[in-house]
């Protein structure tokens, strides 16, 4: 059986595992007019050569923003999930190129301790359905494999640092100055989340390639993105990622459903973006519109398939270039 064969299977797995949980397979459009608005995430805008001209459209960079409407406007709809290419321009990697293929669900009236469940029971699920003699597990995963953690635990384990006690942008400098000399910083100011990640993807993320699956969960508040926070305690948001041997597979929310609040978080993002990028995106006035009308208490996530093949297979640029 040729790799590219287990590839396709890979995606048949996945779409079983969906149906059948009693998930519904959608489709959504690939050119928009707002390709969402995470400052380090960058899009690719649509041009017409035959009417030589700007469609002032882009090509998505997550279908998140279309799934959302349509949970919102179908009360039919409860849980959904599609598989389709999304587009962001960034340097390519052995798990990453311009185009590449994500796996999005979302759950509606459910929280995403309810996802968490998913991630795990799919990562397993895929395994078995590709058991072969010619396919080698690269992680051979186990129930007992999956560890979950917030944020907070891993800087204390790792760092001896209780990050949440450092949610202003100067505190969080200071500390790296101080403390940890040898993470590089940049010598124009930062927002606190290239701070944070400077200090997490230098000192902490590394320790995660020694373990097989782990879901770090509880975000500071600062990186909340679309995501809720948490009623019991508002210095963490309800966001979790899940590593396979320090490669992060999927990234989750429990998803913000306030227009002000989530307009509120646009507008920062999108004034960072024209301060790092020196370029603008128009505002998602149809994701607003779906805000407004009532989008429903729900949890989604985005999971790209050519890391889960990298992850558990070991297939480098799997698909084509």
């Amino acid at each position: 059986m040729t790799q590219i064969k287990y590839q396709f299977e890979t995606i048949q797995a996945i779409r079983n595992f969906f149906v059948k949980e009693g998930f519904i397979d959608v489709l959504t459009p690939p050119i928009v007019e707002n390709p969402g608005m995470e400052t380090h995430i960058h899009p690719f805008e649509v041009r017409s050569k035959l009417k030589s001209q700007n469609l002032n459209r882009y090509l998505h960079t997550s279908p998140e923003f279309h799934m959302k409407k349509l949970l919102a406007e179908n009360s039919s709809l409860k849980n959904i999930f599609t598989i389709s290419y999304c587009f962001r321009d960034e340097p390519r990697s052995p798990i990453h190129r311009e185009q590449f293929i994500m796996c999005e669900w979302y759950r509606k009236q459910e929280t995403y301790q309810k996802i968490m469940d998913d991630v795990e029971r799919l990562l397993l699920f895929v395994q078995e359905s590709m058991k072969s003699d010619e396919l080698k597990a690269k992680l051979d995963l186990q129930a007992s494999d999956f560890q979950r953690a917030t944020v907070q635990e891993v800087f204390l384990e790792y760092l001896n640092l209780d990050i949440l006690n450092y949610l202003e942008i100067n505190d969080l400098k200071r500390k790296i100055e101080l403390d940890h000399k040898d993470v590089p910083l940049p010598s124009i100011d930062c927002a606190w989340d290239d701070y944070f990640f400077l200090l997490f993807l230098n000192k902490v993320e590394p320790h995660f390639e020694k373990i097989k699956s782990l879901l770090l969960y509880e975000f500071p508040a600062p990186l909340s993105a679309l995501s809720t926070l948490k009623e019991s305690d508002k210095r963490v948001c309800e966001r979790f990622e899940v590593y396979l041997r320090g490669v992060e597979l999927c990234n989750c929310f429990n998803e913000l459903t306030d227009l002000q609040e989530q307009k509120e978080r646009f507008i920062s993002q999108q004034r960072e973006k024209k301060l790092i990028y020196n370029y603008s995106l128009p505002e998602p006035n149809e994701f607003y519109n779906t805000l407004q009308n009532g989008y429903p208490k729900s949890s989604g996530i985005a999971l790209g398939v050519e890391r889960l093949l990298y992850s558990l297979f070991n297939i480098e640029n799997p698909f084509f270039n």
